[in-house]
């Protein structure tokens, strides 16, 4: 390895263990979709129409695991949960903003990119 380079065990690197469980669509869908604040899971899910119930609930719970997001469970017929972001998930959203703000700029450089390889001969 060359001097200065870091190795990133995969076991104990403590970048990609967060960055596994931030770096999926889903979860930066969820993130963002929260950022008004406190949302039903309904509404949530209308915010992301393209997302599986199932992918949605497995989103939120891992997000709810990481500490990203809170949940409240308001007993009632049917009871009400609602989703709402912590400090840590509103410091994440800071600075997804940004990633969000860039993917807006350049794709049209991307498709631009991707008509011209998907042209090319192979």
């Amino acid at each position: 390895m060359p001097e200065g380079t870091i190795a990133y065990d995969p076991n104990i690197c403590p970048v990609r263990h967060v960055l596994d469980g931030v770096g999926d669509k889903w979860t930066i869908l969820v993130i963002t979709g929260l950022k008004p604040g406190s949302l039903r899971f309904s509404e949530l899910k209308r915010a992301i129409p393209d997302i599986s119930q199932r992918m949605l609930t497995q989103t939120l719970r891992k997000l709810e695991r990481d500490g990203y997001v809170t949940r409240t469970v308001t007993p009632s017929i049917p009871p009400r949960v609602d989703y709402e972001l912590t400090d840590l998930g509103r410091s994440l959203l800071s600075a997804l903003e940004p990633l969000a703000a860039w993917a807006l700029e350049a794709r049209d450089a991307v498709a631009r990119a991707r008509a011209i390889y998907d042209t090319r001969d192979e």
